[in-house]
């Protein structure tokens, strides 16, 4: 078998195969970071301001880092054999921990444990529990094994930077000075993580199946939008009645989380597992997977959460007796909020496209051009009409955008719904052999 096989059979590690999906493992160690997106969006709803919404997408962007990470690791070997359980329960656990201690992460809490430390150190353990087993499989290899140990140096000097952020700043007289240090460590900290991992440790990266590295992203974008719902049931304030108002501003919240999962589900997931299938060429599908998935799937889940903190916020007001009958004025904190989070997903959707099939998706782009231009007018009026201007121009764009796709919705379509045909007839005839 080679020294290198059995460097990955040396964990009980089993490499993946070009045709393998995501495993019901993978889609347990999920949950924790559903758990997290929920978390940080509540934590950051409750005091919604210009420097906690930075701070939020800075901790979400580690988030999403370390998720990604744990993607590439079981797109390299079978998430569910060998040690890889393990190191998924230590990176759950860590995670976990990690969301825990995200009030103090940026100033630390009297009475408990230090926020800021807590935090650094868990984001320390997820990053080396998956490097872990990138470096048990690249063992055998001299040159890979000098190249790996560099590479360890990328997610200490993150975590180093987290730790300065997390205690200098609070040390200095002037606090304006002291935030604007401590954000800057942050941000640091993410390019560094981003820069260096997609650059000098690309040649790590593999994507052995097309098809689980599809799945597992969107899943991700799934799990961003059921996000969305999750502000709608928590928005208003349990025991008040449903009134009129509350329940137009739930429906046309659910049409636009409608309107969203339609343009991506209904023809792009299954376009880009295509083209990533196609890309046969080792670099080829690196690149493409790196730039529509590592890179443009953050911002389209990045938007989704966004959405979601501004209609979070809008079902609150709404509901409240204090508030009037179609809620406040939206207002450009909040609109921008709301709004920007649907632009920057439809925007990141139509980066797919060119990026991908290299189409440019004009209705796309149109649409978010009326959301802009629609802006002076919606951030005046009351809540739910705002909402419903959305609501409007978001679904006018994503059918217009469906009824324009010029026959590729019907035959990306054709050709997926083709693969699944043969997938499960290939499965039924080794059932019926072997069980």
């Amino acid at each position: 078998m080679g020294k290198r096989n059995d460097a990955r059979w040396s964990w009980g590690l089993q490499a993946a195969a070009p045709g393998s999906r995501t495993t019901r493992l993978e889609l347990f160690y999920d949950l924790v970071f559903v758990f997290a997106f929920l978390s940080v969006t509540t934590l950051t709803a409750t005091d919604l301001t210009p420097v906690n919404l930075y701070r939020f997408l800075l901790v979400l962007a580690l988030l999403w880092w370390s998720w990604t990470g744990f993607a590439r690791v079981g797109n390299a070997c079978r998430a569910d054999q060998g040690m890889l359980p393990v190191v998924g329960f230590v990176t759950v656990a860590a995670t976990f921990l990690l969301v825990l201690s995200a009030p103090g992460a940026f100033q630390d809490r009297p009475g408990g444990l230090p926020g800021p430390l807590v935090f650094a150190g868990c984001y320390f353990v997820i990053r080396m529990a998956q490097l872990s087993v990138f470096g048990r499989v690249d063992r055998a290899d001299p040159t890979r094994r000098r190249r790996f140990l560099t590479r360890l140096l990328v997610p200490a000097m993150a975590t180093a930077l987290l730790v300065v952020a997390g205690t200098v700043p609070a040390r200095l007289p002037e606090a304006r000075f002291a935030v604007g240090l401590q954000l800057a460590l942050w941000t640091l900290a993410v390019l560094i993580e981003y820069a260096v991992g997609t650059t000098v440790a690309w040649h790590w990266w593999v994507v052995v199946s097309a098809g689980h590295w599809a799945e597992r992203h969107a899943l991700m974008v799934l799990v961003a939008l059921g996000e969305s719902i999750i502000a709608l049931g928590l928005g208003p304030k349990t025991g008040l009645p449903l009134t009129g108002p509350v329940a137009a501003a739930a429906l046309l919240g659910i049409l636009v989380v409608a309107a969203l999962w339609w343009v991506y589900f209904d023809t792009l997931a299954f376009a880009l597992e295509q083209a990533l299938h196609h890309a046969r060429d080792r670099t080829a599908r690196l690149r493409l997977a790196r730039a529509v998935y590592t890179f443009l799937h953050l911002p389209m889940t990045t938007g989704t959460i966004l959405y979601a903190l501004g209609l979070k916020d809008l079902l609150a007001e709404v509901a409240d007796p204090a508030t009037p009958t179609w809620g406040w004025a939206l207002g450009g904190f909040w609109g921008g909020v709301l709004y920007g989070g649907v632009a920057l997903y439809l925007l990141s959707i139509v980066g797919c496209w060119w990026l991908a099939v290299r189409e440019v998706h004009r209705p796309l782009l149109v649409a978010v051009g009326a959301l802009v231009a629609s802006t002076p007018i919606a951030f005046r009026v009351p809540e739910v009409a705002a909402l419903g201007v959305l609501a409007l121009l978001t679904a006018a764009g994503v059918a217009w955008e469906t009824r324009s796709e010029n026959g590729r919705r019907r035959r990306v379509r054709q050709l997926a719904l083709e693969e699944q045909l043969a997938a499960e007839a290939e499965q039924s005839r080794w059932r019926r052999e072997h069980l």
